[in-house]
């Protein structure tokens, strides 16, 4: 029987979170991101949120890690500490089977453990229907769009904001 879990990234996870990611990087447009970070880049990130007390947390399958998921804040601005952006990524084997479910709700409950009060999800490509309809099924509305925000792969992307209360 296999064994799912969420937990708290570790270090050693860097080399997995980047084999997930860097697929979306250069083929998505979930993200913006143009190149693929390393592990090395990875876990420098990692260690960024870690220390700054934020959550960044992975799916677990059979020892696997088959998703990650992070908050940090919406911006650096002292007034923005209590908000948080959420990111969220699903290896392809996994996806459509509850992981980003799992994670987003393991998500809200971290975030909000970490002080933060709203969640806001900056999702890349208005067309992204996956993400959308994650975020919506876990609490999230949308709240708007910027147009033409973002050029990638010859062609002009928009961003949707969503958002959801958490915490007291």
């Amino acid at each position: 029987m296999a064994t799912r879990m969420i937990r708290p990234a570790l270090p050693g996870d860097a080399a997995a979170i980047a084999a997930i990611y860097a697929p979306e990087v250069l083929g998505g447009t979930a993200t913006f991101e143009i190149d693929a970070p390393d592990a090395t880049e990875i876990a420098r990130r990692m260690a960024r949120v870690a220390a700054a007390g934020w959550p960044w947390l992975v799916h677990e399958d059979a020892g696997a890690i088959g998703g990650f998921a992070y908050a940090s804040q919406f911006r650096d601005r002292p007034a923005y500490a209590h908000s948080c952006e959420t990111s969220v990524y699903i290896a392809p084997a996994l996806q459509r089977r509850g992981a980003g479910r799992a994670l987003m709700a393991a998500l809200v409950t971290s975030a909000a453990d970490a002080g933060f009060r709203q969640m806001i999800a900056v999702i890349g490509d208005s067309g992204n229907a996956a993400s959308i309809g994650l975020h919506r099924a876990c609490g999230f509305a949308e709240v708007g769009r910027l147009t033409d925000v973002g050029h990638k792969f010859g062609r002009w992307l928009d961003v949707v904001y969503m958002q959801r209360g958490i915490g007291a």
